[in-house]
């Protein structure tokens, strides 16, 4: 149903009034919604068994699964095995079979005007180039060494602040199928086979050898949970990495999809992760995703399901009242989670290519957190005034310190080591470097 409704909005003045969307929806508290998509006493044997065939309708809100209206695929995946499983799980979603590389309608309009549309279509295909690469971060700012494993690109959600509507240039949701090459590489990786090309980040130093641990992620050009209800594909990576040592993987989320991860065997090398805000942010400007109470319950459930957890304040937006929004948000974190559980949590202020911001203008032009003073980052990227990025991070660092366990990292997201001194008082350098640090935490939390 569509809806027209008003919201608080962030900037100088006026209201914010989203139209053709359906507004995010609140979920009852805790206990209670997670009824809607955990099975009590799951009486199943696996993963693929707790995935049966999907009513759109009846899906609860914080599955953006229900968003979908039309698979597509690619003549030559259509008899891969995971192929075979999303269609049998998709129900009733209309199927397309499409030649290779099969580009948009051509009488659509321009992206990003067919992004809205494309976010309800799943488009199934084969990855022809490398399923994992390292973080596309620049040499200017301290990177955390992190490894993209890209399983797709593009989300069901649609927040209004994603710098995905200017890094992508494809509408559909793309989702790839042909995981034996996905497991061929990955193995390599983690074997260290000479077919493998060395993970050299952007501000290590070419002659200086790659790490042998690994922090490995899928959220990067899409959300780690959204579509898996589908895909499956969370399962089969946490069962997939439960026998490595010298390995951990995150999958970070604002969706919650968590029924057929119960009782897997992680072995503590998954660490569930979720993106925060503040409850106006998450509130306006993060439509169709799952509310702070969902996440932070679904978070609380897999700690007791004995997987490690992981937050991210990024980007952290500026607004009205933010101080008392960012500290509402720590304070609920922290009552409903168990801090002991907890690797990582980092912080990032908004940043975005100067593309994006015509396009938010054009797909949202009453967000009026874009007007805000920015300036051009040594990244090209627009950037927050550095005394307003300092003011914000200390005030989240502040209180995340105030209640986080002593082995959470506490950590910036491509941030300078001017800021890093200022708010920690050291840079990563003087801790053996930020991908130390995370490799520390994460070996910290493992059982």
């Amino acid at each position: 149903m569509v809806t027209v409704q008003q919201h608080r909005t962030f900037g100088r003045s006026a209201r914010l009034e989203y139209t053709g969307y359906e507004a995010p929806g609140c979920l009852p508290e805790s206990a209670a919604l997670l009824n809607a998509y955990v099975p009590l006493n799951p009486q199943v044997s696996t993963p693929d068994e707790r995935l049966p065939p999907m009513n759109t309708s009846s899906l609860p809100a914080a599955d953006p699964s229900r968003l979908l209206r039309e698979i597509r695929v690619e003549e030559s995946c259509l008899d891969l095995p995971l192929t075979r499983q999303i269609i049998q799980r998709a129900g009733a979603l209309p199927l397309t079979v499409v030649p290779e590389k099969a580009a948009a309608d051509p009488e659509a309009a321009p992206y990003p005007g067919t992004l809205g549309a494309g976010k309800r279509i799943l488009y199934l295909g084969r990855n022809r180039g490398r399923f994992l690469k390292p973080c596309p971060a620049t040499r200017v700012y301290n990177c955390c060494d992190y490894q993209v494993l890209n399983i797709g690109a593009g989300c069901p959600m649609d927040c209004t602040y994603c710098i995905l509507q200017a890094y992508l240039n494809n509408p559909w949701l793309t989702f790839y199928v042909n995981i034996d090459d996905l497991w061929r590489e990955l193995d390599q990786a983690l074997d260290g086979s000479p077919h493998q090309p060395p993970h050299h980040p952007p501000n290590r130093p070419p002659h200086q050898p790659p790490r042998p641990f690994h922090r490995i992620g899928t959220g990067e050009f899409t959300d780690s949970m959204a579509l898996d209800r589908l895909t499956g594909l969370s399962a089969l990576l946490i069962e997939k990495m439960a026998g490595r040592t010298n390995a951990v993987l995150e999958l970070k989320s604002k969706a919650v999809v968590l029924n057929h991860l119960a009782d897997l065997d992680h072995r503590g090398r998954t660490i569930m992760a979720w993106s925060l805000n503040s409850p106006p942010v998450m509130q306006t400007l993060e439509l169709h995703s799952a509310p702070l109470e969902t996440r932070l319950a679904a978070a609380a459930q897999c700690a007791r399901w004995g997987y490690p957890l992981a937050f991210h304040f990024d980007p952290i937006i500026y607004h009205p009242d933010w101080e008392e929004g960012y500290r509402q948000t720590i304070r609920r974190l922290f009552a409903a989670v168990p801090k002991e559980r907890i690797a990582w949590i980092s912080l990032g202020a908004f940043r975005f290519l100067p593309e994006l911001r015509s396009i938010i203008l054009r797909r949202f032009p009453a967000a009026t957190f874009i007007h805000e003073e920015f300036v051009p980052g040594l990244d090209n990227k627009f950037r927050y005034f550095r005394t307003l990025r300092a003011e914000m991070y200390r005030l989240l660092a502040d209180e995340l310190r105030r209640h986080a366990a002593p082995h959470t990292c506490i950590y910036f997201c491509m941030e300078s080591d001017t800021l890093w001194r200022e708010i920690f008082g050291h840079t990563p350098a003087e801790r053996g470097g930020l991908p130390a640090m995370l490799d520390t935490a994460a070996r910290n939390i493992l059982p």
